[in-house]
């Protein structure tokens, strides 16, 4: 993983979903990011806090977004803006499913931490077929 606030460009040719994490523990970013690219995703970048995220939401279509953030318990606003003003598909990653559960509206789920490789599939999986369906 590069440095916290990284970008990809979008692959030519056929589209290719773009997935925002937004988290600032280390470890948990970088496991996501493999996982993501295991599956043929491109990263745009990892973001730590609120600045972070909203500068690289423009290149995302799907994030995973965690609630206590470098900069306090900002995920859930975050993920009302990626939703509201991208339209980004917000998957929520949190140890604290009830901070956001029912809080934030067109926000697809809530992934409990901590999340098995296989959970976080399914759930992208889950987040690529409501963006199709849409």
């Amino acid at each position: 993983m590069g440095s916290n606030v990284g970008t990809q460009s979008r692959t030519g040719g056929a589209t290719r979903e773009s997935v925002l994490i937004v988290e600032d523990d280390y470890l948990v970013a970088l496991d996501l990011e493999t996982t993501v690219r295991d599956m043929g995703l491109d990263v745009v970048g990892v973001a730590t806090d609120r600045r972070q995220a909203l500068s690289l939401a423009a290149q995302a279509d799907i994030a995973f977004v965690d609630v206590n953030l470098a900069d306090g318990a900002t995920g859930p606003e975050i993920g009302q803006r990626l939703v509201d003003e991208f339209g980004v598909t917000v998957l929520f990653m949190t140890s604290n499913p009830a901070a956001v559960v029912g809080r934030v509206h067109g926000a697809l789920g809530v992934v409990s931490k901590p999340a098995t490789p296989s959970i976080v599939q399914n759930s992208l999986r889950h987040a690529l077929d409501a963006r199709r369906s849409a």
